[in-house]
């Protein structure tokens, strides 16, 4: 702003009588801007990082400019999961394949792969980009190995486009990143011959506006460094189905869609992702995704929907960064009651309606009329709660030799649900055998009113039985 602007009346008034002659008018103002910002040494401790969202971005590393990468997540060279963690995905492909569903895997190049050309010569000198890139690949041979549909997003890699993959101090694709990805998910897609019988619709995508980012990698190293980082501005795109404006077959009943995003943030509306999937595979797709959702949180709220119930898709298209483990058993216990719709149209065999008071709350009892052989490994349970709000389940599932689990699932705060949690009874290692004796189920805060609750014990699918064929990680 010129300082001409800032003058009060007065102060110009002085300055106007005092002015020079105009064949010698003042100088323009000088100013000096240095450079922002380099990260302090807090940033490279990874001791300094004390809340759950900062563990996530351990440890920060200056780059090109503002560009901020992460040592343990962008700059990653294995990728890889458990033994358990490979069997249940091989589990869980086979569960999908048994309803008629095609799963999708889209699983993100990592920052340092796509790109590492923003890296100083110092810090692409550390990071091993070869080792990067070929353990990625291996990753995606597993997966498909196990039956899954794997777009190949390797040849993203380092790459020289004018507008970035990556946001540069976010660990979000920008938009354009989301459209050179969909475009290589749809050219795997329209591979599948489920996808002929598939109805088609064209789409088209356009700028509609600019977005502003504020990066999450910029605020970690500002609460870090007490620095802060300027806005980056991006393209925003919105997708519409072509020559909408004067067809009316455009906007008539298409029926229901036959393809399903379920995904991160990554997802979400601000990067059009599934606004390029539509534009590039031709048919319209259901966005189930939202943020804040994690690995598991869009499929498990999907899987236990209506919308899931009544139409099911053909194809889903599953999109998660490498960041997630891929082992995490609670996860898949839930997947599989959900996907199995817990114990909706089956006998139980133990049920009880009681109304949960602050404390612990005894829920279900096995033996109250005589003792049942309910063993783990082939029941599931499902709880439903009065209140659609409650997002957090805590129970205690005691057994008849004294051994006891607890449990705690957590639904996403930024999503709608519906009070449900389903999941199987645990069968890993020798929990299978295992018979249950009684579930105790935490109730409302002090001073809340009771909390109407329903559990329900069920015989469940064979969907999670020892897989006959489990990709095991290359040597």
């Amino acid at each position: 702003m010129s300082p001409w602007i800032c003058l009060a009346p007065l102060a110009l008034a002085l300055f106007t009588a005092n002015a020079v002659p105009a064949e010698n008018p003042p100088l323009a103002p000088a100013y000096q801007a240095k450079p922002c910002c380099n990260l302090c040494p807090a940033a490279h401790d990874a001791s300094r990082y004390t809340s759950n969202y900062q563990k996530n971005f351990i440890t920060l590393v200056q780059a090109q400019g503002d560009w901020l990468f992460r040592t343990r997540e962008d700059l990653r060279t294995e990728f890889d999961t458990t033994p358990a963690g490979y069997r249940r995905l091989q589990q869980l492909h086979d569960a999908f394949q048994s309803k008629g569903i095609e799963l999708v895997l889209v699983y993100q190049p990592t920052r340092g792969l796509v790109n590492r050309h923003k890296l100083n010569p110092a810090q692409m000198a550390s990071f091993n980009y070869q080792r990067a890139l070929t353990n990625y690949q291996a990753m995606l041979g597993r997966f498909a190995k196990m039956g899954y549909h794997v777009p190949d997003l390797s040849p993203l890699a380092n790459e020289q486009e004018e507008h970035a993959f990556y946001f540069r101090g976010d660990q979000h694709w920008t938009p354009y990143g989301a459209q050179r990805a969909a475009k290589r998910v749809a050219a795997t897609i329209k591979q599948l011959p489920v996808y002929q019988d598939i109805p088609k619709r064209e789409f088209v995508s356009e700028v509609i506006g600019r977005m502003g980012k504020r990066g999450t990698l910029h605020n970690v190293a500002g609460q870090l460094c007490g620095t802060s980082y300027a806005i980056e501005y991006m393209d925003q795109f919105a997708t519409e189905p072509k020559d909408a404006s004067g067809s009316d077959e455009l906007f008539g009943d298409t029926g229901n869609p036959q393809i399903t995003l379920i995904g991160t943030s990554q997802s979400g509306p601000n990067y059009n992702f599934a606004g390029f999937l539509q534009e590039y595979i031709g048919a319209d797709v259901f966005n189930a995704a939202f943020p804040g959702g994690g690995l598991e949180g869009a499929m498990i709220e999907y899987l236990g929907s209506q919308e899931f119930r009544d139409n099911p898709p053909k194809i889903l298209i599953w999109e998660f960064s490498p960041l997630y483990r891929l082992d995490q058993d609670s996860n898949y216990r839930q997947l599989f009651a959900l996907l199995d719709n817990g114990c909706v149209g089956k006998t139980a065999v133990l049920s009880a309606k009681t109304k949960l008071r602050p404390g612990s709350n005894e829920v279900l009892v096995n033996g109250s009329n005589g003792l049942k052989d309910v063993r783990n490994g082939q029941y599931q349970m499902d709880i439903r709660f009065a209140d659609t709000s409650v997002k957090t389940l805590q129970a205690t599932l005691w057994y008849l030799n004294g051994r006891r689990e607890t449990l705690k699932i957590e639904k996403p705060k930024t999503t709608e649900t519906d009070g449900r949690f389903a999941f199987e009874l645990r069968a890993d290692q020798d929990w299978a055998d295992q018979t249950l004796l009684s579930l105790e189920l935490q109730g409302p805060p002090a001073g809340s009113k009771p909390l109407a609750v329903e559990a329900k014990v069920c015989q469940r699918n064979r969907f999670s039985a020892p897989a006959q064929h489990t990709a095991q990680a290359e040597p």
